[in-house]
């Protein structure tokens, strides 16, 4: 067993009570959809993988981590596993490794991902030093594959079905081998679904070791709603027991998996308690490095309020900073109404002197749009002084908007150790 290794708690059980994970929530879109997953909902009562309670940019996640370090003791290992996938987010997730491995340079970093676009980034992944990789792959056959996933988007196309499947697995398989040529250690998931592939995942097991694959982690599907699987009976004791046992006869079983969050802290199976309170505070934190733009626009309805959505705008408000405060400048006539991807490229235009735009909500295509053009995105609730403040003075902004993020319903009190 490697150093590495033995210092990683998904990968060794006897380091989960002495090595504490974080996993950095910077990869917000998938490009599979999954029959069990549903990544809407997110309760910190709740601890599954594909939920987080906010979203880190990679300048964030660096400055939430260094906060991290100093409350969590033995802080050994970094990773990213969504809550999308992280090559479905390439861009982002090889800049927060880039950023992360400069400030901490001896600590382990390991990616899960589904594989499909793995592949063109493996050189660049090993040469930051990525020791770890999981891949979760629920079968080897096509047919049962085409089962689990409603449809596989690569290379801005969309496959369905026995398609679809075909081409996931040829990237999948592909990557084993050239991980293991750079020394990678990887593990593979493989979701335990009753009717689907409780009988198969040996199969997978085999197939994955005979291409180098180092460990194998059989995890029971939890049903979720609003999913094509949400109907699915949980496997029983005797189903899983079988189903490790099997798989183990090929690649040494991981058993004590706590099926993290995307957004998870702390020992395995002992979260911080606190970690979405920080979290939120990170994620609000704006970059400002844009000093030849000096001005913010808002969505605001009548001039003191963050509260219209991107898409509903029609008056922008600019602001700016003064030696007296915060100074109104004037208002912008916002793009109209439909013309695609066109309407926020040229709303990006009519805010280039602008560092960032204040909303209450926005999507993930306009927000995308306007990053890219330096124009940052907040999302938030409140005051508009409280924005600029964070704006300005790169402080968080406690209105941050995502209301619902930390409860199932109004009497949720829940600390992320599972619902009653």
């Amino acid at each position: 067993m490697t150093t590495t290794t033995a210092q990683h708690p998904c990968f060794d059980e006897s380091a989960k009570h002495t090595h504490a994970r974080v996993h950095l929530p910077v990869a917000p879109q998938c490009n599979i959809q999954c029959n069990y997953c549903n990544r809407k909902f997110d309760c910190v009562n709740e601890s599954r993988p594909g939920v987080t309670s906010s979203v880190l940019a990679p300048f964030q996640a660096v400055a939430y981590l260094k906060a991290l370090d100093e409350r969590i003791e033995n802080l050994s290992v970094i990773g990213i596993a969504g809550p999308g996938d992280p090559f479905a987010n390439p861009k982002e997730t090889i800049e927060t490794m880039r950023l992360v491995k400069a400030e901490f340079p001896d600590k382990i970093f390991c990616l899960s991902t589904n594989g499909l676009n793995l592949e063109p980034y493996i050189d660049e992944i090993a040469a930051l030093g990525v020791t770890h990789v999981t891949i979760t792959i629920n079968a080897i056959d096509p047919e049962i594959t085409a089962k689990v996933y409603r449809w596989v988007r690569f290379e801005k196309k969309v496959y369905r079905g026995v398609e679809g499947a075909r081409l996931l697995l040829e990237r999948q398989l592909a990557c084993i081998p050239k991980l293991k040529a750079h020394g990678i250690t990887v593990k593979i998931n493989s979701i335990i679904m009753p009717g689907i592939n409780e009988d198969h995942i040996v199969e997978v097991a085999k197939h994955c070791a005979s291409l180098g694959a180092d460990v194998i982690n059989c995890i029971p599907i939890i049903p979720t709603a609003e999913t094509e699987f949400q109907d699915m009976p949980k496997p029983d004791s005797k189903m899983v027991f079988k189903t490790r046992l099997q798989a183990g006869e090929y690649l040494k079983p991981m058993n004590h998996c706590a099926r993290c969050r995307a957004d998870a802290a702390g020992l395995l199976g002992q979260d911080l308690s606190d970690t979405h309170v920080l979290l939120k505070e990170y994620a609000s934190r704006p970059k400002v490095d844009a000093s030849d733009r000096p001005y913010v626009a808002v969505a605001t309805n009548e001039g003191l309020l963050v509260n219209m959505h991107m898409g509903e705008v029609r008056d922008i408000y600019i602001f700016k900073q003064s030696p007296k405060g915060f100074q109104f400048v004037e208002t912008r006539k916002a793009p109209k109404a439909g013309g695609g991807d066109a309407r926020w490229v040229e709303l990006a235009r009519l805010l280039s002197d602008c560092r960032a735009m204040l909303v209450s909500g926005v999507g993930e295509t306009p927000r995308s749009i306007l990053d890219n053009c330096g124009v940052r995105v907040v999302e938030m609730t409140g005051l508009i002084d409280e924005g600029l403040e964070g704006i300005y003075h790169n402080k968080p902004i406690k209105s941050i908007a995502k209301p619902d993020a930390f409860k199932c319903g109004s009497g949720c009190k829940g600390n992320a150790q599972g619902c009653a």
